[in-house]
């Protein structure tokens, strides 16, 4: 009701607006009418000043762009790299103000004049109704802009700029879906599950709807009925080691009262707009804590996580000429992983466990990326997030996709509710990984078993 009652009053405004822009326009002509461009309405909507005419503009510049084809739109995103960005004229004064004066009100200044223009225009095309859905979009374009066109990055950060601080954890909303969630929010469970596919609506029912399952999902109250990101959780008698249990068709729900632990199988992102947009810390410790008020008796919190670039990297490790994550020996084990269908005869299986677990153990705690980051994004995100790296389960998924991107391995990550804000604090600070006591022996003394 409040979020229709907003729109109902954006929609007001916007009609009243267009009508003041469009009486002004008639006394330009209608020549100057027909060459107001996208970019001219850009300029426009940055200098005007009020408030229903701004809402009217940012509507009118979202529905001509829309009419865009891919060749104008990367257009204009150049124009909003060359024409909208910093004023440099302006950045002079004021640093030169600044170091003859070194007043506050200099620093102010100096601190408006290195922003771009585009920010100040983001938000103002914000104004319009639906304006935050299209700038999400809008950078979706972008991003397919930037496979060939490096050069309009600086664009894409001012998006991921604004969007950081418009879609952090202060201003989104938990939510529970189950089966009387509306449907039009249940299809696009469907199809954002990027994960375990959701192959149809019974699959979906058998994942939100038993009592030992769970789906909760965060939103934006700009985006009522499109969920940001969604967690799937099922009630376990313990920390499990494959997925194949989770994800079947038997039927067999366990009694909540029976559960000790609560395992998150599938989070997935929804927007792909939103790439590189952290919500915020600390997502899974609530919906950990939404779940702890309705059952006490969970005493666990874990995960079990795909890896999604592991096989890649062990690939690339086995490749190089001398590789610090494995020795020969195990180098010469793993080449039955190019050999079809390793995983389903006894001795390659058996050949390949130990030397892959190893080097699992060295790529979890050792594998860096840029920045000195671990180099697994599912990693990264569970660290970040206060969870500590809890086991490797060995061919936890046998499935095309997890063979292909993982070997069939799969990672338990575990929350302590006590730990996580001390966890996340080691990780944010000196990237450290914080893991089971076993991990470490694994790597230290180069053995791995499966049942640690």
């Amino acid at each position: 009701m409040n979020t229709s009652f907003f729109g109902d009053m954006l929609q007001t405004i916007s009609e009243r607006g267009r009508a003041l822009i469009d009486r002004a326009r008639d006394r330009r002509g209608d020549a100057a009418a027909r060459s107001h461009s996208l970019v001219e309405l850009c300029e426009e909507l940055l200098s005007g000043r009020g408030e229903a005419s701004g809402v009217a503009l940012a509507r009118e510049l979202l529905a001509s762009y829309d009419e865009l084809t891919t060749g104008p739109r990367i257009a204009f995103f150049e124009a909003l790299m060359t024409k909208f960005g910093v004023d440099r004229e302006r950045i002079d004064a004021a640093v030169d103000a600044w170091a003859r004066e070194g007043t506050e009100e200099a620093a102010a200044e100096l601190h408006q004049a290195s922003e771009p223009r585009r920010q100040e225009l983001f938000r103002r095309i914000n104004l319009a109704g639906g304006g935050t859905a299209a700038l999400v979009a809008m950078r979706e374009d972008l991003m397919d802009a930037l496979v060939r066109r490096e050069d309009l990055a600086s664009v894409d950060q001012d998006f991921v700029h604004l969007f950081s601080s418009w879609f952090n954890r202060g201003v989104l909303v938990l939510r529970r879906i189950d089966w009387s969630t509306p449907a039009i929010i249940l299809e696009k469970i469907i199809r954002y599950e990027a994960v375990h596919q959701i192959r149809d609506w019974d699959d979906l029912r058998r994942r939100i709807d038993p009592p030992d399952r769970r789906c909760y999902a965060f939103f934006h109250p700009a985006l009522n009925d499109e969920p940001l990101i969604f967690v799937e959780v099922a009630f376990t008698a313990g920390i499990p080691d494959a997925i194949a249990p989770i994800l079947g068709k038997d039927g067999n729900t366990l009694v909540p009262e029976r559960a000790s632990t609560a395992v998150f199988y599938s989070i997935s992102n929804c927007q792909r707009g939103l790439t590189g947009v952290s919500f915020g810390h600390f997502l899974i410790k609530q919906v950990a804590e939404e779940i702890a008020r309705e059952n006490a008796r969970l005493s666990r919190f874990v995960t079990l996580s795909p890896a999604p670039n592991f096989a890649e990297w062990l690939k690339s490790e086995r490749a190089a000429e001398s590789s610090k994550a494995i020795s020969p020996e195990d180098r010469a084990a793993l080449v039955h992983l190019d050999s079809p269908n390793w995983w389903q005869t006894a001795k390659t299986r058996d050949e390949v466990e130990e030397p892959l677990l190893r080097a699992a153990a060295w790529y979890f705690l050792r594998a860096r990326g840029r920045n000195g980051v671990p180099a697994d994004p599912v990693a990264r995100f569970h660290l970040g997030n206060g969870a500590r790296l809890e086991r490797l389960n060995w061919l936890a998924d046998v499935s095309d996709k997890g063979i292909e991107q993982s070997c069939g391995l799969m990672v338990n990550y575990l929350y302590e509710l006590d730990d996580i804000e001390k966890n996340h604090e080691a990780y944010a600070r000196q990237r450290t990984v914080i893991a089971h006591w076993m991990m470490v022996a694994a790597l230290i003394l180069r053995r791995c078993s499966p049942s640690y």
